[in-house]
């Protein structure tokens, strides 16, 4: 049975890290070869405290910056397998035992569809096409996981990339042929739709994708997101 670490970069998030925390415990199905590490960036919203009462937990404080904190975390974890997961998302029922599955069959990385908690023409057009196996449907919101040993071939997240870092990643494991997207579905969060609006959202995030595409620099990418994303 591999172990997995399973790692959660957080920025003044105590309402989903509470919500992700309660569901984790309820759908893994081996808990004893499961670790949760929460990587805290310097929240000042209570999230620490919040994180600091679930004694099966570990927190660890980091500087800001998605990137850097899940390299801290992934550093800190003692699996064989790493699960990157943002807070504002729920993996399927028994993830664990689905990740080994594959890990067994010989995938050392990967991801699982999409859906969102919302339900919008945009939404479940943009949700659906995250069951193809391309670099152009894949984000973080999908989560990833991966080997360890893979993990560090690639050195991990590119630190340079203050938004993007997900993508970044994942563009290197389809370079290496090393990606599969599982047919379970993970839930998260249209939150950030409702702050920005649905097409405005969408929108922006096309542009980032080309600007991406078209070699931007991370700099460029981040001052268009600063300016125009909530």
């Amino acid at each position: 049975m591999n172990k997995i670490s399973v790692v959660i970069p957080v920025f003044n998030e105590v309402d989903s890290i509470e919500k992700l925390l309660s569901h984790l415990k309820n759908c893994v199905l081996h808990k004893d070869a499961m670790e949760i590490i929460v990587v805290d960036g310097g929240s000042t919203d209570g999230s620490q405290e919040k994180i600091g009462i679930n004694h099966n937990v570990t927190l660890i404080k980091s500087e800001k910056g998605r990137a850097i904190q899940m390299n801290v975390g992934a550093k800190a974890a003692t699996g064989n397998i790493i699960y990157f997961l943002h807070s504002d998302s729920l993996p399927p029922p028994y993830f664990d035992r689905i990740i080994n599955n594959a890990i067994q069959k010989g995938n050392q990385a990967g991801c699982f569809r999409m859906k969102f908690d919302y339900r919008h023409p945009v939404l479940i057009i943009s949700q659906w096409f995250t069951r193809f196996n391309h670099i152009s449907c894949r984000g973080g919101d999908q989560s990833l996981f991966i080997t360890n040993e893979l993990f560090k071939e690639l050195e991990g997240f590119d630190e340079k990339f203050i938004i993007y870092e997900d993508n970044e990643i994942i563009s290197r494991l389809y370079s290496k042929k090393q990606f599969v997207v599982l047919p379970n579905y993970i839930i998260t969060s249209a939150r950030r739709y409702h702050q920005n609006g649905v097409w405005r959202l969408q929108y922006h995030f096309t542009i980032i994708h080309l600007k991406r595409r078209l070699g931007h620099s991370t700099a460029s990418m981040l001052q268009y997101y600063r300016k125009n994303i909530l």
